[in-house]
């Protein structure tokens, strides 16, 4: 069974939200606060954290942030503002995913779902989920070698730490190299999701993924924009 914490201060909302995570199944921990959210996390490690963003005593955002770099948990924030720079600010932090107030129950329910399906697969047995693609134990680009056996990845020899999620985008990336992918198309392919207006969350990995091999991000060699559509990824 999955644990959900979730951390929101609106009661109505926790428990709205509580109850229909138990339904899915879910474990479910509640806190109404920041303080009280982080404390819970790190003594229950949950699987996955709906955090909203404005909390009393420390905010979503300082959460996702601590928690980021502490460990691996999927984090799905809740933001009564729905502006880019908002969303963006929270992925930059290291939430997986963001959705903003109102939503609908079953939305949220649907992200849940799909952020720890992904994880769970990716965890297991690496990114063997991504449509059409062939199974391999070894990709290589260059310096970078991804081993999907043992969910490792190194530049060179150096090992190089990688979230589930961005594990799962570069290996997606490498499988389909010269292969232009539009934004849309990797959104639905690596996190299972098919909201147009949420593709940012896809710049947002690239960027990091960027920042772990590329020489010079800004003139990246390996992954490549492709301008007003999406991206290329180049042995």
């Amino acid at each position: 069974m999955s644990t959900v914490l979730v951390v929101e201060d609106d009661r109505a909302i926790l428990d709205t939200v509580a109850y229909n995570l138990g339904r899915d199944g879910y474990e479910v921990l509640t806190a109404d606060d920041g303080v009280d959210g982080l404390a819970l996390a790190r003594e229950r490690r949950p699987d996955a954290i709906v955090l909203d963003v404005m909390l009393p005593r420390m905010s979503g955002l300082d959460v996702c942030r601590l928690l980021r770099s502490e460990m691996p948990v999927s984090i799905l924030l809740l933001s009564a503002r729905d502006s880019e720079a908002d969303r963006v600010q929270g992925l930059d932090l290291g939430a997986d995913d963001y959705l903003t107030k109102p939503f609908s129950m079953r939305e949220l329910r649907a992200r849940v779902a799909s952020m720890l399906r992904r994880d769970s697969i990716s965890r297991a047995a690496g990114p063997r989920e991504v449509v059409g693609a062939p199974a391999a134990a070894l990709l290589t680009a260059g310096e970078i070698v991804l081993d999907e056996t043992q969910h490792q990845v190194r530049r060179g020899d150096v090992s190089v730490p990688l979230r589930p999620r961005e594990f799962t985008l570069l290996a997606y990336l490498m499988r389909h190299p010269g292969q232009v992918l539009s934004r849309t198309q990797i959104l639905e392919d690596v996190w299972g999701l098919s909201y147009p207006g949420e593709t940012r969350t896809v710049d947002v990995h690239v960027r990091w993924l960027r920042e772990k091999f590329e020489d010079d991000p800004s003139e990246p060699l390996h992954i490549q924009t492709v301008r007003g559509f999406g991206y290329r990824f180049v042995s």
